[in-house]
């Protein structure tokens, strides 16, 4: 007697499956185990380090393989590259309710990690310890999401967070070197993303600066902003120098 494998049976084995219902069907994909997180996250940009195969299936663990009529009438292409990135970006990651358990803990706990070195209470510039951070985050009841990057998370941690405690993103600290000639009209455009101008000088006969330079902190989320107005307004003629990514005070902040 012959044992023949149906051509549209593939096994796999060791394999995390990504589902998504899409028109009314269920399509799954074979995945590397903790390679997907790394995908949602950034941290992997190498589609083939993160598929065991391209193929699209209806049922990964029988190894039964999506019809492309089925794929083009759900996606709108039968591109499998393209179909593959869709579900993993929307599709649910199935685990076992134990993997799941300890995927979110880690997950929380990054989450903390990241806005404590993201943060510092606005009064005394102290950052927040980890462990203060997940106190905080367990008393507002946050809910870890699975699918989403602990990185965008961390932003929503710390908009819920300043709720109920005193928390910021620490400011950046910048020197700014700006041309005479625009020093005093761009200055006036940067004023808005500006939190504090430690110290400021102008003199145009100034050889080496030429007009206007100045410490100051900015959010952290500006920076793009500031970089690209500086380098547009003045063509190039002006600079931008980042002194410190984060402007704290020595110890930790603690919660009485």
């Amino acid at each position: 007697m012959s044992i023949f494998t149906p051509t549209n049976q593939i096994r796999l084995t060791n394999v995390a499956v990504v589902r998504m219902k899409k028109g009314g069907k269920r399509f799954e994909i074979a995945c590397y185990k903790n390679k997907v997180m790394s995908w949602r996250s950034g941290a992997e940009k190498d589609l083939d380090e993160v598929l065991q195969t391209n193929s699209v299936f209806v049922n990964v663990s029988k190894g039964q393989v999506a019809k492309k009529d089925d794929l083009s009438k759900a996606f709108g292409t039968d591109d499998l590259t393209e179909i593959c990135k869709q579900i993993l970006a929307k599709g649910e990651l199935q685990v076992s309710d134990k993997e799941r358990q300890s995927q979110l803990e880690t997950m929380f706990r990054d989450i903390a990690t990241i806005v404590a070195e993201k943060c510092v209470n606005p009064e005394t510039k102290r950052p927040y310890t980890v462990s203060l951070i997940e106190r905080a985050m367990k008393d507002i009841h946050y809910s870890v999401k699975a699918n989403k990057s602990t990185k965008q998370q961390a932003l929503e941690v710390i908009r819920q967070l300043k709720e109920s405690m005193q928390i910021q993103r620490a400011h950046m600290r910048l020197r700014l070197v700006l041309p005479a000639k625009e020093g005093k009209r761009l200055k006036e455009k940067l004023k808005p993303l500006l939190k504090v101008v430690e110290s400021e000088e102008f003199d145009e006969e100034l050889e080496m600066v030429k007009g206007l330079q100045g410490v100051c902190l900015v959010d952290p989320g500006c920076f793009r902003e500031i970089d690209e107005l500086i380098r547009c307004e003045t063509k190039g003629r002006g600079s931008l120098e980042v002194l410190s990514l984060k402007d704290v005070e020595e110890g930790d902040e603690k919660l009485e």
